[in-house]
Parts: C-alpha cells; structure tokens; sequence
C-alpha cells in the first residue's frame, strides 16, 4: 500500500477486536517499546557522562540539557514532514530506523573495551567514544522528536467517525503505555548498569544499559511494520503549520508596506492578512496567537523540571541509598488529582481554573527547588573540607614501634605507633616540621602543593615518604581503600595486591556493603580482614609491626583511618522535592495541555502541540544560559537561584493569566459557518443582487420607452384633432 491516495487515504485490512481496530494494539506497544527505549538510556545518560566519558558535573549538565531539548526542537520538523511529504507511516518508519541506529551507535560508544589497547580497563581513545556517543544522541535526538507527533495522531486515524468512545479508550491506554514505558525503564536500566560487565577488565555495564534499550527500540520497529496491512493510512494534506505561518508572515509585511499613517489602522495586526487569506484562517490564528503569547513564560517550568534528570541525579551520587521514586509518583499523583483534589476544590466553590492551576503548578515547582537548596545544605556539611586556592593538607603517619612529635609552626602533634596524626593540616604556604622520637629530633622544610591532600610515611629513620590522596568522594558511591604495611615482610591483600614492608597501596574501589579483605603472608598464612562498608567513604587501614596474621583476634590489630566520611544523608531525604516537583508537574503539565486544546481551534491543536514542545526546549536551553552565566560556587545557591526565577515568572504568568479571557473557538468558528461569511454564499448574494440591479434597471429603461411613445401619440392625435377643428 501507499500512503498517497487519490481518495485521502488507504484501509488495507480493517480487523475489530472487541469493537477496536486491531491495529491499534500494534501501535500501543510500539510506545510503550519506544517510551522504555527513549527513558531507559536517559535514566543513565548524565552518570555516563560523567563516569565512562569522564566529564565535570557542569559539562555533564550542559550536554545532557542540550540533547532533551533537540528531542523537543525535531518534532516541529516530523511533523512538517508527516503532513506534508511521506505521511505519518512512512515517517514513524523511516525515524524509527534513525533512532535505532542511534542508540546501537549510543551502546557500542559504551564499551570501554574498544579503545582498551592495554586492557588496564581504562580507554586510551576516549576522543573515539565522545565522537560515537554525540552521532548517536544526535540520531536519538532526530528519531524520538521526529516520530513524536505521529504516533498518537496515527493512533488516532486507525477509527472510525462512529468510533469517538474507542478512540477516547485508545489515547488512555496510549498514554498509560507512556508511563508504562518509563517507569519500568528507570527502574531496570540503573540495575543493569550496576552490573559488571568487559573483556579484558569488569567494570559498570553502560553496554547493558544503553544496549537493551536499543534492542527495545529494535522490537518497537518490528512490531510496528507487522501491522502494517491494517493500518489506515491518511495521505499528506499539507501542514498547518506552515498555513499558519505563511499567514502571519503575509500580515506582517503587509502592515510593514502599510505602515503610513494615511492607512487607517486595523482593528488588529492579524486583519492585515485579510487581503490573502479567508476570515475564518485569520480568526482561528488569532485564537492560536493568544494561547501562544500565554506560553511565553512557560520554559522557565520546564528549566527546573528537567534537572531531575542532571542535577538532582548528580546530587543523589553524593547521598546514602539507592532507589527510583519520580515514575511511581507521577503514576500515583494523576489519578489523586483527578479523583481527589479537584472535586475537593470544586465542593468548596473555588474558581479553580485552568490558567490559576498552571500558577499554582509553577510555584508548587519553585517549592520543589528550595527542598533542593535545603537538602543541599544539609549534604554540605558531611562532605570533606577539601583545600582551594594555593592551600594543600597534609597528615602523617608514624610507621614507628615508638611515640612519634610533629611540631609544626610551634604546635606539636604527638602520633602513637602505626596510627595518624589525627585530621588533614591545612596549609597555603612551606612550613617547618619536626619529628621527635626516643629524644631524636630531624628538622625539614614541606612545601605541599597546591589543592591536594597527602598523607607523609615517617620511616624508621624519620625519613619522610608523601603519598597524594583523593581530592574528592571516590564516584558512583564507590568507597576507596588502601593499605599501609608496617609489618617486617611483605603481604599480600585481596583485591589490593602485594605490599612491601613500610609501603603503602594505591586506592581500590570496593562497593557499598560488608567487605572482606584476605591477608596472607610469604608463608601462605592469612588472616580475614571484615569491614561494613558505606557510600562514598575513603580509608586507609594500617597493619602495625605487632601484627599477628595466626592469632584469632589478628583484624583487631588493624588501624582504620576514615580519611573520606561515607553519605549519611540518605537518599529518602529527596523524595519531599520529588513529591513537589511531580504534584507541579500534574498540575502544570495536564492542565496546561488541556486548557491549550480548550482553546484551539479544531483545525490548528497540532500548532499548539508543537508550541508546548518547543517550550520544553526553550526550558533547556535556559538551564545551558543561566548555569553558565551564574557560576555560582555552590550548588545550593544555583537551586535558589532557579526558585527565585520561577517564581517571579510565576508572578508574571499570574498577572498575564488575570488578563486572559477565555473564548469557545467552536462558537467563533460556527459564526464563520452562517452565510453572511460563507464566499460562495457570499457570492451567489453578490450575484443576486446584481441580477436584480440588472432587472430594476431594465424595467425603469423600458417605462421610459413606453411612456415616451405614448408621449408621441397623444400629440399626433391632438394635431389631428386641431386639424379637423380647423377644416
């Protein structure tokens, strides 16, 4: 079959099941397949970023940004394509094939065995990986924008006219394969990158995670082809859009080459279209118009909706826990909305309307920001004083039998044997040191450098060793771990590796839970080594000279230093900005949607689909704008700073809302229905009127006559008369 029909459009095998077209079932799970596609990869996107490519929070942040709002840039160009050039199938299909390639592309950028020439798990290339993960987001970015349009509407024009409860049913069950989609793919695809997966070296399965979503992609393709002898296919009809804009340009130039002030102004700008273009385009663009002039402080919502998946996920990474809760929320708060707090509000007898449930929705997100900030606050404090500017710090270790001093710029620090001087010494500047013991003393001049921590080995012979410690919490909740051997021979650790005596290891990442460390001597005696394990700490564990490897208490002899405090602010604490933020997205979102078809005309609710997109971009690009430009050195004042904005947005939007008025377009577009507006009837009155014109005038040109010839026989006949008189 073909799209491109002379009859408007093709139904190859309409097949009911249940009183529904079978081809919709096709359809519902092409979404749902799509959805888990499209949520699952982004659900990890920003930790790749940061983990695999190795990118800082904020160029993280920026590209994650960049990519969700070309998802919602590319609809508008579906859509022109769609309505005027392949159709809606063709288009699905043609993108779909686009959006897989692209997030195969996205899942063989993921595996870090592909540039690992040293197999140390680390890639040498990573320029390679950067390269094939931007031509994969930007083919996603391509597929799921330009196929977001048409699946519903394609949904939609599987029914008959006599349909309208079927395909009422139908965009219920599409959406629900939306939520669907998502919430199983925020659920699973975080577990699969958890898993350990590589050739050479095992590490966080980012293949997994971005490849199951891309096989999801592959069966969406699938199904949506097998159906393809049922579908009812509507040929391209032209867009609207581009009607709608053609329009608008048509009246702007013309009010430009009007401009003087001899041309008597219009009742509005719009009127000058009316040379052109029919009334009833001009009026329905007008309505369009108002609406979107209402969503010009829209985007500033969706700048603090969508650092759900940048910031706040960047900011789970620093708590205690892990789990999902945003899809289950919004799954649950729809229908408690719905069936609970609006009937509330209307037996109370608030005039709760459309544009003041959008405000309310906009501050309710404003509020989820500051449970941000507050939280941030909170997480602050339990994160390590780490050094800025020309400071370093510094701690010793005394891998002596004996005590240990450290006088340090007049302070001493007394160092028991095998244990730490106590917290990281903070210094800008070289500074003298000390070291004392059994009435020796050994004088040096340390200089450290600048933003990093060491840690100095004091030796037998009070000889110094420094080591350079981690500058920030080991990533993805990992705990990093080290040992120092004291002991007289060397030992070997699990998972740490061989370590001579009075040395020190290099960090190993160990997960969160109960870790078991084996050491075992040249001999091959061992000793078990049991430590419960938190989120994001760092240790280092000193073995003393005195250590026992075959005495049953031998891990008692053992030091732990916690250089690096593990999260203790759970991540249970983020569920109060979830909750605000998911409650103003039902309230904004939904509403939003609904009060722009209330007030669409019936011909142009795509234009505004296409407006409320393009405001999800525009949101993301501002997050882009205001982090860079801001830079603010806290993060808990960047969340502020986006509360404040929204806010006085908010403000703003109430203030356009108040002024708004609401207008029924099916009642303005039947008066374009009467005759009087009507250019046929118009005409056939036009012609009527000339036709009658024609025959008054006829009738008035022939009663001249008339009364002219009888004019003429009269005075014939009174000659005659004078004549006989005379004779």
């Amino acid at each position: 079959s073909t799209d491109k029909t002379p009859d408007h459009e093709m139904t190859n095998a309409f097949v009911e099941v249940c009183g529904y077209p079978l081809s919709i079932f096709f359809i519902v799970v092409n979404e749902f397949c799509e959805r888990f596609s499209y949520y699952g990869m982004r659900a990890v996107l920003v930790l790749y970023f940061r983990y695999f490519l190795k990118w800082d929070d904020d160029l993280a942040t920026s590209i994650y940004h960049t990519f969700v709002a070309l998802c919602y840039l590319t609809p508008i160009l579906g859509a022109i394509v769609a309505d005027s050039w392949l159709g809606k199938f063709k288009t699905i299909v043609y993108l779909s094939i686009v959006y897989t390639l692209g997030q195969v592309v996205m899942a063989v950028s993921a595996i870090h065995d592909l540039t690992d020439t040293d197999m140390d798990g680390v890639p040498n290339n990573m320029v390679v990986h950067v390269a094939l993960s931007m031509t994969g987001l930007l083919l996603i970015a391509l597929g799921t924008g330009g196929i977001k349009p048409c699946v519903a509407a394609f949904g939609g024009d599987q029914f008959e006219d006599h349909q309208e409860k079927q395909r009422s049913t139908f965009f219920s069950i599409f959406y629900l394969s939306i939520n669907a989609g998502s919430l199983l793919s925020t659920i699973i695809t975080p577990i699969l990158r958890a898993q350990e997966c590589g050739i050479h070296s095992q590490q966080k399965c980012y293949p997994l995670a971005f490849g199951v979503p891309a096989a999801l992609m592959v069966v969406a393709l699938i199904v949506f082809i097998s159906g393809s002898s049922m579908y009812t296919k509507t040929a391209p009809k032209g867009n609207i859009m581009l009607e709608v804009c053609k329009c608008i340009g048509f009246a702007i130039h013309n009010r430009f080459r009007h401009r003087s002030k001899k041309f008597p102004k219009r009742e509005h700008w719009m009127d000058w279209a009316d040379e052109k273009y029919d009334k009833l385009l001009v009026a329905q663009v007008k309505m369009v118009l108002k609406v979107l002039f209402l969503y010009i402080p829209l985007p500033m919502f969706w700048t603090l909706f969508d650092q759900q998946g940048s910031r706040w996920t960047l900011q789970a990474t620093t708590m205690d826990g892990d789990f999902t809760v945003n899809p289950i929320l919004i799954l649950i708060m729809v229908p408690v909305m719905d069936s609970v707090i609006y009937p509330l509000i209307k037996k109370c007898h608030l005039n709760f309307t459309p544009l003041k449930r959008m405000t309310v929705g906009m501050f309710v997100a404003a509020m989820a920001f500051v449970a941000a900030a507050l939280l941030q606050l909170q997480i602050d404090q339990t994160l390590p004083q780490l050094p800025s500017g020309a400071e370093g710090q510094v701690k010793f270790v005394n891998l002596n039998n004996e005590n240990l001093s450290v006088a340090i710029e007049g302070t001493d620090y007394n160092v028991p044997p095998f244990q730490v001087s106590g917290d990281y010494l903070t210094f800008d500047k070289p500074f003298n040191v000390a070291l004392t013991k059994n009435n020796v003393t050994k004088k040096d001049n340390l200089t450290l450098k600048s933003q990093t921590r060491q840690t100095t080995l004091v030796g037998p012979s009070l000889d110094l060793r420094m080591v350079t410690d981690l500058t920030r919490k080991p990533e993805e909740g990992m705990n990093a771990v080290r040992f120092v051997n004291g002991f007289g021979a060397a030992l070997n650790v699990s998972f740490v590796g061989t370590i001579e005596p009075l040395d020190i290891s290099n960090y190993t990442n160990i997960k969160q839970g109960p870790a078991e460390f084996r050491i075992t001597n040249t001999g091959g005696q061992s000793c078990l080594y049991n430590k419960q394990m938190g989120f994001g700490s760092s240790f280092t564990f000193v073995i003393p000279s005195t250590f026992d490897i075959q005495s049953s208490n031998c891990k008692q002899a053992i030091q732990a230093v916690e250089d690096i405090k593990p999260n203790t602010i759970h991540m249970g604490w983020q569920i109060p900005q979830y909750f605000l933020m998911t409650s103003g997205e039902v309230v904004f979102s939904v509403t939003g949607l609904e009060f722009s078809y209330s007030q669409a005309p019936s011909n142009m609710k795509s234009v505004l689909q296409a407006g409320w997109l393009l405001t999800v971009a525009v949101g993301n690009i501002i997050v882009l704008i205001v982090a860079e430009a801001a830079q603010l050195p806290d993060q808990w004042a960047e969340y502020i700073l986006f509360a404040s904005l929204l806010v006085l947005v908010c403000i703003i939007f109430g203030i356009m809302s108040y002024f708004y008025t609401y207008t029924d377009p099916a009642e303005i577009e039947a008066r374009f229905a009467l005759p009087e507006y009507d250019p046929e009837e118009k005409k056939k009155k036009k012609d009527s009127i000339v036709m009658e014109w024609k025959d008054s005038l006829k009738r008035k040109v022939s009663g001249s006559r008339k009364r002219s010839n009888s004019s003429k026989g009269s005075d014939k006949q009174d000659n005659d008369e004078l004549k006989q008189s005379r004779m």
